[in-house]
């Protein structure tokens, strides 16, 4: 299991963690059995509708078939899609994984992740810097050893968009967010 995979989860449950410790509060007395309004940004959109925005993987290159879910977390949804792509059958052959993940359903997880995309550091173990692409945040880290990259953006104010390389170099971060439609992206709903 690539190490992209290994991490999408627990970047989904560090996102569902925030979203329950936001909203996940108890009603207050004589409410328990009354329904609530939405104490969040709106629905998430299905996970199917995130699946087509995945790519397919380039010449020489093999993808899995991309997986999404779209899970309630107490009062609140969370839709994610996910694919993991490979160069070769070798231990350490090039691998990419991209992932989706909503988060319409807490402005506070887009404001508490999106704060620690202020920051830049360089030495000779790699680099984090914080990015904008065609006008949308993000935040590019590379450590050098393993030549590991991660490019986070934030698309329309929701949509987390997170690109995860081993065995490349850093600006194939960029290359491969050039297989991403990212108008595509910021209109879902």
């Amino acid at each position: 299991m690539s190490r992209a995979r290994r991490l999408f989860p627990l970047f989904c449950t560090i996102g569902c963690s925030l979203i329950l410790t936001c909203y996940a509060q108890p009603p207050p007395p004589g409410e328990e059995g009354t329904p609530k309004p939405a104490a969040n940004g709106g629905d998430p959109i299905d996970f199917k509708k995130l699946l087509p925005i995945l790519p397919d993987a380039p010449s020489g290159w093999s993808a899995e078939e991309a997986e999404g879910s779209t899970e309630e977390m107490g009062d609140t949804q969370i839709s994610t899609a996910h694919r993991d792509y490979s160069k070769g059958e070798a231990k350490d052959a090039p691998t990419t994984s991209i992932s989706v993940l909503d988060s319409v359903a807490s402005p506070d997880y887009v404001e508490m992740t999106t704060s620690g995309w202020k920051n830049a550091e360089a030495n000779a173990e790699g680099y984090s810097k914080p990015v904008t692409i065609e006008g949308t945040p993000g935040f590019e880290t590379f450590e050098n050893e393993g030549k590991h990259g991660t490019l986070w953006l934030l698309v329309a104010k929701r949509y987390f968009l997170q690109i995860e390389t081993t065995g490349q170099d850093a600006k194939e971060l960029q290359e491969w967010l050039k297989r991403v439609d990212l108008k595509k992206l910021a209109v879902l709903k």
